[in-house]
């Protein structure tokens, strides 16, 4: 068998996360010299046990480089022979731009609508942050281990633990749409440990969009058109009153009644009722300077108290006119 004098991965593919050295026909020698470049990590295994990892740099393979190595292998003092290893190579790089999609909604539990179903749709990327934990968990002693290998499983994992992250942010589901950035925080924060136990970490965490049933939307968008409606209740009650009692002064023979029975509809009820009675009643006839009753068109004396409703000065019993507050004769004020 060949002797290793150089053990090194060069061609890596853009999606090769763990690549086995091919050590078949090839035996490890002394001084054999390993080159570890930036974003991987060489682990050597003996029979089928993690021994030694290597770092990004240059090594120069003996007993001090390999020291557990030569406890498995039970060497004395140096190198008694060239032996065999299983060698892997990890890329630690960061993994982007991988989607991510809720294949069945998501139940959360909104403290204003209940139980909604929700979709979520973005990316994350993700890297490897212990290759030896990595190796035992998810790729063992495969030749090759890809993304594509893995990509479902990440997925299955972060839809499950959505739910939990998503209940806990505590933002309601009326709020996710603006509040992506903040929800992501929360999901990547949730998630990080267990992407810890396998080994990786997830890099990053983003909703591209949150989708709600129809019906849940409509709901929505009914609430805050209330709302809107709620907060202004006050200035539309007194446009409509308005709107009546210039209605109701216009058709003072016998409008009145349909116009009360429409604010009654709208929630105006008796107050526009008293506020329409008080414009018919100025519209034909008048009011008693005296008690405020409202006295019938041509009527000379109040019907509730007997005053006199036509008014004149104390002075010099001039005419005057409803709200004058000077008499137009003497000056005199009334």
């Amino acid at each position: 068998m060949a002797l290793l004098d150089v053990i090194e991965w060069v061609d890596q593919s853009p999606d090769e996360i763990l690549h086995k050295y091919d050590t078949r026909k090839h035996i490890v020698k002394r001084w054999s010299k390993l080159t570890v470049r930036e974003g991987q990590v060489c682990l050597f295994c003996d029979k089928g046990r993690i021994a030694d990892v290597f770092q990004p740099g240059m090594y120069s393979l003996d007993t001090d480089t390999l020291p557990i190595l030569t406890a498995l292998m039970s060497w004395a003092y140096a190198f008694e022979s060239p032996f065999k290893s299983d060698i892997y190579f990890v890329s630690t790089r960061l993994f982007v731009n991988h989607k991510w999609g809720t294949a069945t909604p998501v139940i959360i539990r909104d403290s204003q609508l209940g139980p909604v179903r929700v979709r979520g749709y973005g990316t994350y990327s993700f890297r490897v942050s212990d290759a030896a934990v990595f190796l035992k968990e998810l790729s063992g002693a495969r030749h090759s281990f890809t993304t594509a290998d893995v990509e479902e499983y990440i997925r299955s994992v972060l839809v499950m633990g959505l739910s939990d992250a998503l209940g806990a942010s505590g933002i309601q589901v009326a709020d996710m749409s603006a509040k992506l950035i903040e929800l992501s925080a929360d999901v990547l924060k949730t998630m990080s440990p267990r992407f810890t136990a396998m080994g990786l970490e997830l890099g990053s965490f983003n909703f591209e969009s949150v989708s709600l049933p129809a019906e849940v939307e409509r709901a929505i968008d009914e609430n805050a058109r209330l709302g809107v409606l709620r907060g202004n209740a006050e200035l539309y009650a007194r446009m409509a009153r308005a709107d009546a009692m210039v209605e109701a002064a216009k058709n003072p023979g016998g409008g009145a009644g349909s116009l009360v029975g429409a604010g009654i509809g709208i929630g105006l009820g008796a107050d526009l009722g008293r506020e329409l009675g008080g414009a018919v009643s100025s519209a034909g006839g008048a009011k008693c300077p005296v008690c405020g009753a409202d006295v019938p068109a041509g009527a000379k004396f109040c019907p509730e108290c007997g005053s006199s409703i036509k008014r004149v000065c104390p002075k010099c019993g001039a005419a005057l006119s409803p709200g004058a507050k000077f008499c137009p004769e003497c000056g005199a004020k009334v």
